[in-house]
């Protein structure tokens, strides 16, 4: 130690910076080989063991790998040999963390320091004379001072064994590796010293935006949105982000900057305005200067007119323009703007938006959320309830919001998370408040009609009482003019020689005749104008009042054919009616009013409950893609489109699931999440995910039925053969391709709903993996109790025969054992698939012919040991280019000719005569010999020749071989999997676990099947292959036909909500369903299925 306390690594006048980068680092880089490739191979104690966990020294050797590389690269000029980075790692690694640990510990004594004493007196105390360094910068200088050397050309070839470093190398290597000296000393991104190809994601907030991701020197790697800006910037990858579009930060503009402004400003135009160009910050910052110095109303260039009448515009330019000023300008009081008065205010506004900037860049700023109060509807209107409505959010509260209704944060990262957080909730809100006013207005709406009749019935009994009285009050003249008239009409008088006669009595001052204001001769009527003769009040109005009980005079109709009491009597009747009519509308509308008011509640609760619902409502992720959950709960998800297909086996396939698609064009990408990674799919769920790939394929318009199959992850490749190009949404399929049964184009939908977490572990068991034994326990044990009731007899007599038989049979079948190549028959098995239930029957035969033996170890043979072969996955097309081909495709049948149609037979017939499976093949004229010579034989006499022959010719094994491939390969339980070494080894990384526990809870808390007593919080519809919605609640079958998606999808809701078990939650959750939701998955065109629909149809 004595040695080393010397310079150059230690001397007691050098500045503490100095002594740490030297000293500081010697002690660090020994701690450090604690930790190197050997060091971590021993514990505290120093005994050998390994203490590190698989994911610690997963990491440590990744980094390490980096170091390696790092000191690879380094070209040593002076022999042209490389440094092996592999020899020197565990100096590399000492030196890196020896230099980081004694910059740590430096920074950290000056920090202690500084709490001491002066902080400008600590930092002038680590200053070097003559060196204008500062004292991070010493500190580098310090560790590089220890290994300055000069080296022969033999010293070159020695150190290249070594395993340090040599010192020119083991100092660069060491810093350029470290951000701390890069940014001490100023180093550029990409040089010699700051190599690291950092990565700079760039946003650009404003516009539609922008996310992108560039390197180093800026060259674009991805961009959300690539775009053109003129012909020469150009926004796309490999292509220069142009840093110029950044706007620089401006200064104060001066008193004169300002003034050239303002007089250049159009006449009538806001203050705010003219500021906005001029300085770095958004409106709410300039609104708040303006307010708090009284500037907020100022107009440029406004002028008051010469009668002093206020202020108003003058402005040049068009009509319009002068109109819209002062559509603006009558909103809110302006007041002009003063130049000499109003400059040194708006400079001192200025001063301080630019002070309040300056402390929101450097200081912690508290967050504030400005609300807006809508009222919520209410009918007691003592009681009067506020939602307050999110506007917008600032660091800062601005003075034009004072008074308004705002929510207060710590920090303004606080107010930005409560207000994007709670962004979609009130959104919810907003429309629920709007419906329930909407409902409120509706009764309100029928309350007032109901008023408004009342009031006209009332308005109309008072007039036709006051017309009686009139008429009562007024019977002489009333009779008297009725005769006048009916005396003209018996003599024949013309009705215009009528009119002329009364305007000249009128004329001549008769009062009956200035009584009548209109002769109505047409309806046998006139029109007299009649007031109280007892009343002392003259009447000095001459026209008509509507107006009930306001005036002295009334015009009154009286109908010629009957007197003066008669009228009157008509008008007391009307009046009795019309209070009769008041009374039954007043019991009715009761009525109406408490049933508007009933439904209004409903209403109300129902759209409570909706936005409820809505709010606890979680969109799960699987929810973008077709999905379903099997009747084994496996989730089960597929792809819409290419882009979702290429999606899917990217992101979301992981090493333990199994990838199915169909070999018919446009199928979807089928994916089974498999959460462990132990267990193997079960075949039944392999089964359904082959029916959901064909349903979303052109399969379903086509109603055609085809094979799916299914491989492992690691089969799915994206990288295509020589001289192929693979698309988005195509993929590569390398190996055996394990091929399902045929599956029926038959899908279902139906509803889960979330549990509550208290309900969850009574559903856990819905959905569970069952086996052939479990699945067919109930029919076995019942099958087994009756062959024991009717054969228990028989099996007493006959027991020691069975018994012996049964030795003499097992003796013989080990002798053909022996013979045999350690081959092993099995009994001939029959697995029967019921495609609408999913059920799946196993029945065993006993051996009795050995050349069915034979024949099946020979198809097993062949189809076990299928050659790997590799099949590109083309990319689906769109759903209106599948439409264009599908109607191009009528076209051309259409147009198929009787001939080509008989062509087809003709080959049909050919190709069915050369099938194996028939006759002997041969050439027509044999095949005629052999019609000749069996032409009397019928289908009896042929069947019995065969079976004496004991051969049924290759049909049988073509049977077989179908048997096999729907029910051995896929089906049979103890069958194994795919099993080849796997090319590239998939490690199940921690986050793949995360993910698979999530998908268990999230498929465990989903029930087809909710209980009267569970707690259910929304409902998810779910479209899904019939067989795995037996057991659900809800459910209707779909199959290809012509219905639309969304009528289809309304009438299941229609049906589900009318069932009678179905409860008034479940009726509240299926409200919250919206069709589109439901009908989104549904794969074309359908035709529903279920009992009793056609009551549901309208």
């Amino acid at each position: 130690m004595a040695g080393i306390l010397h310079p150059p690594a230690y001397h007691k006048s050098w500045p503490n910076s100095l002594k740490f980068g030297t000293l500081g680092y010697l002690v660090g880089h020994e701690f450090t080989h604690g930790f190197d490739t050997v060091g971590a191979h021993y514990d505290s104690n120093g005994d050998e063991r390994d203490w590190w966990t698989k994911k610690t020294e997963k990491v440590f050797d990744n980094r390490t790998d980096c170091y390696v590389q790092h000191f690879n690269d380094y070209l040593i000029p002076e022999i042209n040999r490389k440094i092996n980075g592999n020899l020197t790692k565990d100096e590399n690694i000492a030196d890196n963390g020896g230099l980081r640990a004694a910059l740590n510990s430096y920074r950290k004594y000056m920090k202690e320091l500084n709490k001491e004493g002066d902080l400008v007196t600590t930092f002038k105390d680590e200053d070097m004379l003559g060196l204008n360094l500062s004292p991070e910068q010493l500190f580098f200088v310090g560790f590089a001072q220890l290994y300055c050397a000069s080296y022969k050309e033999e010293h070159y070839w020695k150190q290249l064994i070594d395993e340090h470093p040599m010192d020119k190398y083991r100092v660069l290597g060491t810093l350029s590796n470290m951000e701390d000296f890069s940014k001490v000393y100023e180093c550029p991104l990409g040089s010699d010293m700051n190599k690291k190809e950092e990565k700079y994601i760039i946003l650009e907030l404003y516009d539609r935006g922008n996310i992108i991701l560039t390197d180093h020197e800026l060259t674009i790697l991805y961009i959300l949105r690539p775009h053109y800006e003129g012909e020469e910037v150009r926004f796309a990858v490999r292509e220069k982000y142009p840093t110029n579009r950044a706007k620089e930060a401006s200064n104060l503009p001066t008193e004169e900057e300002l003034r050239e402004a303002l007089n250049q400003t159009p006449y009538g135009e806001n203050l705010r305005r003219v500021l906005m160009p001029l300085v770095d910050c958004g409106p709410a910052v300039i609104d708040h200067i303006l307010v708090k110095h009284k500037l907020d109303n100022c107009v440029v260039n406004f002028n008051k007119n010469e009668d002093g009448d206020g202020a108003t515009e003058q402005l040049e330019g068009s009509k319009k323009g002068r109109k819209q000023k002062k559509k603006e300008m009558s909103k809110v009081a302006t007041r002009p703007f003063e130049m000499d008065t109003d400059i040194p205010t708006l400079m001192e506004a200025l001063k301080d938006m630019y002070k309040l900037l300056s402390d929101g860049r450097t200081e912690p700023s508290k967050g504030y959320i400005i609300q807006k109060a809508e009222e919520k509807p209410s009918s007691d209107a003592a009681n009067v309830e506020h939602f307050y409505q999110n506007i917008e959010y600032h660091p800062y509260l601005f003075a034009q919001y004072e008074g308004q209704p705002m929510a207060s944060f710590n920090t303004f990262m606080l107010a930005v998370d409560e207000f994007y957080s709670k962004m979609e909730g009130q959104k919810i809100d907003l429309k629920t408040l709007q419906q329930e006013r909407e409902a409120l207005k509706k009764l309100s709406n029928v309350k007032k009609d109901h008023a408004k009749r009342l009031e006209e019935l009332t308005k109309v009994q008072e007039v036709d009482k006051q017309k009686a009285e009139l008429i009562t009050n007024n019977q002489s003249l009333v009779d008297n003019a009725i005769l006048a008239i009916r005396s003209s009409l018996a003599r024949q008088m013309s009705w215009q020689d009528i009119h002329e006669l009364v305007k000249a009595a009128q004329a001549n001052g008769d009062p009956v005749a200035s009584a009548i204001k209109q002769l109505k001769l047409e309806v046998n009527h006139i029109s007299l104008t009649l007031s109280d003769p007892y009343q002392t009040a003259e009447n000095d109005s001459d026209s008509e009042s509507e107006a009930v009980g306001s005036t002295q005079s009334l015009v009154v109709d009286v109908d010629l054919a009957l007197s003066a009491w008669a009228n009157a009597r008509k008008y007391y009747d009307q009046k009795r009616n019309a209070a009769q009519k008041e009374q039954k509308t007043i019991d009715a509308s009761e009525k109406a009013l408490k049933n508007a008011e009933r439904k209004t509640q409903q209403t109300l609760k129902d759209v409570r409950t909706i936005s409820t619902i809505s709010k606890v409502r979680k969109v799960y992720w699987f929810e973008k893609f077709y999905w379903f959950i099997s009747s084994e709960n496996y989730l089960v998800i597929g792809g819409r489109d290419a882009q979702q297909n290429e999606l899917i086996v990217k992101r979301y396939m992981r090493s333990s699931d199994i990838y199915v698609h169909a070999e018919i064009q446009g199928a979807s990408s089928v994916v089974i999440r498999n959460n462990s990674s132990t267990t193997t799919v079960p075949p039944k769920t392999l089964l359904e995910a082959g029916t959901m790939a064909i349903c979303y394929s052109v399969a379903w318009d086509a109603k055609v039925v085809t094979n799916a199959y299914w491989v492992h992850s690691d089969q799915v490749s994206k990288t295509a053969p020589t001289g192929e190009y693979l698309g988005t949404g195509s993929f590569m399929i390398r190996g055996k391709k394990n091929f399902l049964p045929s599956c029926h184009l038959i899908m279902g939908l139906s509803l889960l709903f979330k549990l509550e977490d208290s309900f969850i572990e009574k559903h856990r068991g819905d959905r569970k993996v069952r086996s052939f034994e479990d699945e067919n326990q109930i029919d076995m044990e019942e099958h087994l109790k009756q062959l024991a009731i009717e054969n228990e007899e028989e099996n007493r007599n006959a027991s020691n025969i069975e018994i012996e038989l049964e030795n003499d049979e097992n003796a013989q079948v080990k002798e053909e054992t022996s013979d045999s190549e350690s081959e092993v028959n099995f009994p001939d098995t029959e697995v029967k698939i019921e495609h609408d239930t999913g059920k799946i029957t196993v029945r065993s035969e006993s051996i009795t012919e050995s050349n069915n033996d034979a024949e099946l170890k020979i198809v097993t043979d062949n189809l076990l040991s299928a050659i790997e072969e590799a099949t590109i996955i083309p990319a689906a097309p769109s759903r209106r280019k599948l439409q264009q081909n599908s109607k191009k495709r009528k076209e051309e049948k259409a147009r198929k000719t009787q001939n080509e149609l008989q062509l087809q037979q003709q080959n049909s017939v050919e190709n069915q005569s050369k099938n194996p499976s028939h006759m002997k093949r041969g050439q027509k004229g044999k095949l005629k010999k052999i019609k000749a010579k069996y032409k009397d034989q019928d289908d009896e006499e042929r069947e019995l020749r065969m079976q004496i022959l004991k051969s049924s010719g290759k049909e049988k094994v073509a049977a077989l071989e179908q048997k096999l491939v729907q029910n051995v390969v896929t089906l049979k339980p103890k069958q194994p999997h795919y099993n080849v070494e796997q090319k590239v080894a998939v490690d199940i990384d921690e986050s793949e676990e995360v993910s698979g526990g999530v998908d268990t809870e999230i498929l465990d808390s989903l029930t087809g099947v909710p209980a009267d007593e569970d707690e259910l919080l929304f409902a998810v519809p779910v479209v899904a292959p019939y067989q795995a919605l037996q057991n659900y609640k809800y459910k209707v079958k779909l199959t290809p036909g012509t219905g639309k998606r969304g009528r289809a999808a309304k009438t299941s809701l229609t049906m589900f909500s009318k069932e009678k078990s179905c409860t008034i939650r479940e009726k509240d959750l299926l409200k919250s369903i919206r069709e589109e939701a439901l009908a989104r998955n549904i794969p074309g065109k359908v035709k529903l299925s279920a009992p009793q629909l056609q009551k549901f149809k309208k």
